[in-house]
């Protein structure tokens, strides 16, 4: 058996993997990279990408839909959804996005494949050939989606979301078991593709609001256009011919029969550590065999071992997981002077139509009495309107004592926009009144934004703690 001495040795060639070696790299640290399976991050190959370019598919389709409401005529018959050729455009930029990734992987010198194993506190075992001993260890394994319970006895004609992507051509109907951000983004994608979409969850969640103004803002809308079964019970999944027939109870007592020609599970993700031995590293773990870790040096416990990314469990996104893997690599290399990093202000974004979007601290996260709400309604707001997406609602939060932006919640048109907007102004610590006294322009949808900030300026003066400074003069909507 081969034996591999290095100062760091890093579990998984993902987001966070990948910018862990570049910090050990740059420390001129040794390393060795191990990678079990196929290269290519979860974004590009399964997430953030192929689900986008089917989005993209969807927006087209839904436009010629709504082209009726400024007056364009579309004949109904005059144009269809190839499903084939969405499909094909799919898994051909997919291909492209994973190519760029795999090239640049392949071009690391210091790697090896296999799945790994703890056979001690920095001791690994890469499959039958490898033996690696490190100062210093990073897991970067990554997660994968996790069927729920009530699909167990089918699993074998039931699809997770990173199936979806290799599809030649598009089902004629589908169950989705979810309404996170997977399964929403998805299914109302498929929806507007022309396929039959039927949401189902036990629980009246929907997307990752808490707060519930935004969840019900969310449920109305949505609840418009896609069959949602919010809090209802799944009596029985059996295959027949042609798909999967559903038999269940919706949450206002009506009992329902469909057959369904595919299952998607779309129910959230786990982390990737089975198999991985880390009852070996001395670590206290959870019920669910996961170590806990330092949200700002990634360290679990005091011991020479991080963990980044997805598998981490702190922030599940491509942005947080780059960060994380830096944090994670850095400490690794310098071991044992591990240094606390700032955090960038949490961000989140959810291509829905509405979009959703998560800013700072989420409205379950701050004590009640502490903080004040200002919100806007997209509804009317004009240049929603002029563009017919006008239907939304964002709420943001700002402390009491000192008016500072904390956070926000939102449910409305490019989101994708306006969050960051807010939380660059979080992150930058600015007050209600500083926000004001920032240049918005007419028409835009950012001026829904100024709305809510002028609303939460009107509650915050009401307590006598900070005027208002709002410096703008234009008209505004």
């Amino acid at each position: 058996m081969d034996k591999r001495t290095v100062d760091v040795a890093i579990i998984g060639a993902g987001t966070a993997g990948l910018n862990a070696r570049k910090e050990v790299e740059k420390a001129g640290k040794s390393y060795v990279l191990i990678q079990d399976g196929p290269y290519g991050t979860t974004c590009a190959r399964v997430g953030c990408m192929p689900s986008k370019l089917l989005i993209a598919a969807a927006e087209r389709a839904h436009d010629l839909d709504g082209a009726g409401l400024f007056g364009i005529e579309v004949d109904e018959g005059a144009w269809r959804v190839d499903g084939r050729a969405v499909m094909e455009r799919v898994r051909r930029e997919r291909d492209r996005f994973v190519g760029f990734v795999v090239r640049d992987s392949m071009a690391i010198e210091h790697r090896i494949e296999g799945r790994a194993r703890f056979v001690g506190p920095t001791t690994l075992q890469v499959d039958d050939h490898t033996i690696v001993e490190a100062k210093a260890v990073v897991i970067a394994t990554g997660s994968s989606p996790w069927v729920p319970p009530p699909l167990d006895t089918i699993r074998e004609h039931v699809i997770v979301n990173d199936d979806v992507f290799d599809w030649e051509d598009l089902p004629r109907s589908i169950a989705v078991f979810g309404t996170g951000i997977i399964g929403i983004e998805l299914g109302q994608a498929l929806h507007r593709l022309g396929v039959r979409v039927t949401f189902f969850n036990p629980f009246d969640v929907l997307g990752p609001f808490t707060d519930p103004a935004i969840g019900a803002k969310a449920r109305e809308v949505l609840g418009g256009e896609l069959d949602l079964n919010l809090g209802a019970t799944v009596h029985a999944v059996t295959p027949v011919d042609g798909g999967v027939e559903i038999r269940w109870t919706t949450a206002e007592g009506q009992e329902r029969t469909a057959v369904f020609e595919e299952v998607l599970a779309a129910a959230g993700r786990h982390a990737n550590v089975k198999g991985l031995g880390l009852e070996a590293t001395g670590a206290h773990l959870d019920k669910r065999g996961l170590p806990g870790s330092d949200l700002r040096t990634m360290q679990v416990g005091d011991l020479p071992i991080f963990i980044a990314g997805d598998v981490a469990g702190h922030r599940p996104l491509l942005h947080e997981a780059a960060d994380e893997g830096r944090i994670a690599g850095a400490n690794a290399a310098r071991w044992p002077d591990v240094s606390a990093a700032v955090r960038r202000t949490p961000l989140a974004v959810a291509f829905t139509h509405p979009q959703m979007g998560m800013v700072g601290a989420r409205f379950a996260d701050l004590a009640e009495g502490t903080f004040e709400v200002g919100e806007v309604s997209y509804d009317d707001q004009g240049r929603s309107r002029v563009m017919g997406i006008n239907s939304g609602l964002v709420r943001i939060y700002a402390r009491r004592h000192d008016c500072r932006l904390v956070g926000a919640e939102m449910f409305g048109p490019r989101v994708e926009h306006t969050a960051h907007l807010l939380a660059w102004a979080v992150q930058q610590g600015m007050n209600v009144n500083r926000a004001l006294n920032m240049p918005f322009y007419h028409p835009v949808v950012e001026e829904g934004i100024r709305t809510a900030l002028r609303d939460l300026a009107a509650k915050l003066r009401v307590e006598k703690l900070c005027p208002p400074e709002d410096c703008g003069d234009s008209a505004g909507m």
